[in-house]
């Protein structure tokens, strides 16, 4: 098929390059396994000259393939080749790929002149022929060789065997306009070009890895190399989850296909990241984690009423179970609507509006609000009623006491200012409120749990109060801890200032149940 586009990932073998991203031995063999239930056509599974340990596993994941091509990677010598094929030849569609680098600066590391590069490519490549019908050759740094001598070694290839032939951009130096016209020339003017398959083998240094495989794909090449999350010497590959999206999201203007199970691709990436040590960047194409993510308001708004406004393909596509629509501080009432419903909270416009304020003011302390921090601002159960409102608080620690907090507390409409002090800032803090607030409440429960993670976590007071057998609940949370255990204690005090209001002469208070959200 003419539109069909094979894809040959090299995770294993140029994804393990990557200096620091060797993987085991099983590691390898269960990435394979993933690589060949996804559906890629060709996976390189090493250099078996390498080591023991690449020639045991790319042997091994030969034996285990079930229907991907399995490919060993060769210098251009004899001995490499021989060893390539021991390791390959128990797959049940073997493929021996050989290289030399043919640009100027390639061709004078083992300080060959043309004509003998020439003679070792259609030694090597006859070579690996007579041990394979499937031979794939590769002109390394095809991007910077003289154009009459990439042709030349293009056409000894063919004649000699090979049945792939790949122009890789080794150091990433091309644009796509000269890819797709490199792959162009050489389909039109190389004997028999049209006998075999031309394959992209791109790399990062630009930026413009996938960029450069597509274009490629366009001017006629029918294999892309490539990698997962894009993993590979320096800034690393072609990623395979960009360049098959792609074809997929873009079928409009490049129809080809692939065979990729595109719904698997996000479970392969996150355990290559893993086993290899390299994490996804958050804004990496498909896989990233904000890659399906949206936090501004005007983005949110457009998601909740049609998603296609800002996304061009379906997360569920790739593996995801859908949209993410983080919150911060960019984030406007809709979303946080949408996702207060949710988690349960149906608000009206008035209560809404008052978690707003709060989850902005929240917002701008935190790169990121989760579903816990939402939970806690509700059950902060602020009121303008509320006879007590914390207004400013500044608190001064460290290991010399006694701690101070200066106060402003608004008591009764009032605004009352004290400093006063304590045994850690927390005492001091409820110390001043004691002093502008007198009362004979007791502190029966004090405690402070993390809501998330991170040293940016809110963390969430709980405070229980008793007075004359009034029973009184308060909770806050926020990224400062000593606010927080402020908040909390003013919140159990309003409540049991209501409850004296609530009971009545001779009433026992513990008998009245009250609904206060929280409690």
């Amino acid at each position: 098929m003419t539109d069909h586009v094979l894809i040959f990932d090299t995770t294993l073998r140029d994804g393990e390059q990557s200096p620091g991203a060797t993987m085991t031995h099983a590691e390898k063999l269960e990435i394979a396994e993933m690589l060949d239930d996804m559906g890629v056509d060709i996976i390189e599974a090493g250099f078996p000259i390498a080591s023991e340990g690449d020639f045991n596993a790319v042997a091994e994941i030969a034996k285990r393939a079930k229907s991907a091509q399995i490919c060993g990677l060769s210098r251009a010598n004899f001995k490499d080749i021989d060893r390539c094929w021991e390791a390959v030849k128990h797959a049940g569609n073997p493929r021996i790929h050989t290289f030399i680098g043919t640009s100027p600066l390639h061709r004078a590391i083992p300080n060959l002149d043309m004509d003998e590069m020439a003679e070792r490519i259609h030694d090597c490549v006859t070579h690996a022929r007579n041990l394979c019908d499937n031979v794939q050759w590769s002109s390394m740094d095809a991007t910077r060789t003289e154009w009459d001598f990439l042709k030349r070694t293009v056409d000894i290839a063919i004649k000699a065997g090979a049945t792939t032939i790949n122009i890789p951009d080794t150091v990433g130096y091309t644009e796509p306009g000269e890819s797709a016209d490199l792959i162009r020339r050489l389909l039109e003017e190389v004997e028999n070009a049209e006998t075999v398959i031309f394959s992209t083998h791109c790399h990062n240094d630009l930026g413009m890895a996938t960029a450069n495989s597509l274009a490629a794909v366009n001017g006629g090449a029918r294999q892309i190399e490539c990698t997962i999350n894009g993993l590979g010497e320096r800034a690393g590959n072609t990623a395979l989850e960009e360049v098959v999206m792609a074809l997929r999201v873009r079928n409009d203007v490049m129809p080809y296909d692939t065979k990729i199970d595109t719904t698997k691709i996000m479970n392969i990436s996150r355990r290559v990241a893993t086993v290899s040590g390299f994490p996804v960047q958050f804004n990496k194409a498909i896989v990233g984690k904000n890659a399906f993510a949206h936090e501004s308001g005007i983005h949110q708004d457009g998601m909740l009423k049609n998603r296609e406004t800002f996304e061009v393909m379906k997360p569920e596509d790739v593996g995801l179970t859908g949209t993410s629509l983080p919150l911060g501080k960019h984030s406007g009432r809709a979303a946080l609507r949408d996702k207060l419903g949710k988690l349960g909270f149906e608000m009206g416009d008035n209560e809404l509006k008052d978690i707003f304020v709060r989850f902005k003011d929240l917002a701008d302390r935190k790169k990121e609000v989760f579903d816990e921090d939402l939970i806690a601002l509700v059950h902060q159960n602020s009121s303008d009623d509320d006879h007590l409102k914390l207004k400013d608080l500044t608190v001064i620690c460290g290991m010399t006491g006694p701690q101070k907090a200066t106060m402003v507390l608004e008591v009764g409409g009032t605004d009352q200012t004290i400093q006063a002090t304590g045994d850690g800032p927390v005492d001091a803090t409820f110390n001043a409120v004691k002093e502008l607030y007198p009362h004979a409440a007791r502190l029966q429960l004090y405690q402070v749990h993390a809501v998330t993670e991170g040293t940016d976590a809110q963390a969430t007071v709980s405070v229980r109060m008793e007075e004359e057998g009034r029973i009184a609940t308060g909770q806050s949370a926020d990224t400062d801890t000593v606010v927080a255990s402020a908040r909390a204690y003013i919140n159990a005090l309003n409540r049991l200032i209501l409850r004296r209001q609530r009971t009545g002469p001779g009433t026992d208070a513990r008998e009245i149940r009250y609904t206060d959200a929280g409690e």
